[in-house]
């Protein structure tokens, strides 16, 4: 008897324990355990890194045709978290038809190639801009006016960078203003953070401050 108790106390734990780690990986896999970052942290990060950001934004809409939206994040040197193409309209930028998206490409493949030569890249293309990206401490970027640059991942979510070359208009800073998921920093700045499925959708600092 007291040997099947023992058993069953053994086959107990071995389950809680199962359990617990598959809970632990579970929330590493939707970025549980990711540095999360505060409006001050991304300030200070654009601060530091505003000339390489306007260089990288001004070269990548430099190589982007004017009527493509594209879209491009790295996971690593010759590897893409998310890649995506959109025609856009030649008189109003507006999107023509839906977005090609692919995520998890690696950059060295004869797939890769079809898809960024009709844009006039190669695998050089994306070096280059992969090195501009690591120079200006981020990982994603997308054309357009803002350029919104993706800054870094935290859990499902990314915090962002909307980058202007003129200031933005008064319109557009009240929405901002308004909007939980985004901060207004100054006429050519607002930082944004990009929700997932699960987690948080909105900046916690907003949040706390819409509860005053």
């Amino acid at each position: 008897m007291n040997k099947i108790i023992k058993w069953i106390l053994i086959a107990l734990g071995v389950f809680i324990l199962i359990t617990i780690l598959w809970f632990v990986c579970l929330i590493s896999a939707f970025g549980g355990f990711d540095k999360t970052y505060s409006p001050d942290d991304l300030k200070a990060s654009f601060q530091e890194k505003k000339t390489e950001i306007y260089e990288l934004k001004h070269y990548f809409n430099k190589i982007v045709p004017k009527n493509l939206f594209v879209e491009i994040e790295f996971s690593g040197d010759h590897k893409l978290a998310r890649f995506g193409i959109k025609k856009l309209d030649s008189t109003a930028g507006d999107v023509t038809e839906p977005m090609f998206l692919e995520w998890n490409l690696s950059t060295e493949t004869a797939k890769m190639d079809s898809l960024i030569k009709p844009m006039g890249w190669s695998r050089e293309t994306l070096a280059e801009l992969k090195e501009k990206l690591d120079k200006a401490d981020c990982i994603q970027i997308q054309t357009g006016e803002p350029t919104k640059i993706g800054f870094k991942r935290s859990g499902m979510g990314m915090y962002f960078f909307n980058v202007f070359d003129a200031p933005m208009s008064y319109s557009l800073k009240k929405y901002y203003d308004e909007s939980c998921t985004y901060i207004y920093v100054g006429p050519k700045l607002a930082l944004e953070y990009g929700g997932g499925a699960i987690g948080p959708q909105c900046f916690a600092e907003k949040m706390r401050n819409r509860r005053k």
